[in-house]
């Protein structure tokens, strides 16, 4: 089931397994921001069971692009068009979160993020970036 995501209450809702769940929560809590206050848009989450699509995806990725293979479960995930721009988020139970966005326009740009929570450490398999 979809979670709207709230940047003024800030909820643990579905990260509870992560040891920095409070970290995590708030940094998608700073996603929604952004996309509410940039493009209106309301930042939407998926158990990661239920978005399993966008999580292969992300995944793919990461592993063909770069040779990363993130080791933490994912815990949430979303995809959604804003703007001519595809975006693609995965929460992980680590309190990583990796985003991949693409322009629809032909040219455009293309690039993947990484965002650590506060208290998390390093994951191995970016330590050597």
């Amino acid at each position: 089931m979809a979670y709207d995501v709230d940047f003024m209450e800030v909820s643990t809702v579905g990260l509870e397994s992560s040891p920095v769940a409070d970290a995590l929560a708030g940094l998608r809590a700073n996603e929604a921001r952004y996309f509410r206050n940039k493009y209106s848009h309301t930042f939407s989450v998926e158990p990661a069971d239920e978005a399993k699509d966008v999580v292969a995806y992300v995944g793919r990725i990461l592993k063909e692009e770069r040779g990363i293979v993130i080791a933490s479960p994912a815990l949430e995930a979303t995809e959604f068009e804003v703007d001519g721009v595809r975006w693609s988020y995965v929460f992980y139970e680590s309190g990583l979160s990796v985003n991949v966005l693409y322009t629809l326009a032909e040219g455009g740009k293309r690039a993947v993020g990484f965002k650590l929570s506060d208290g998390m450490d390093v994951p191995d398999e970016l330590g050597d970036f």
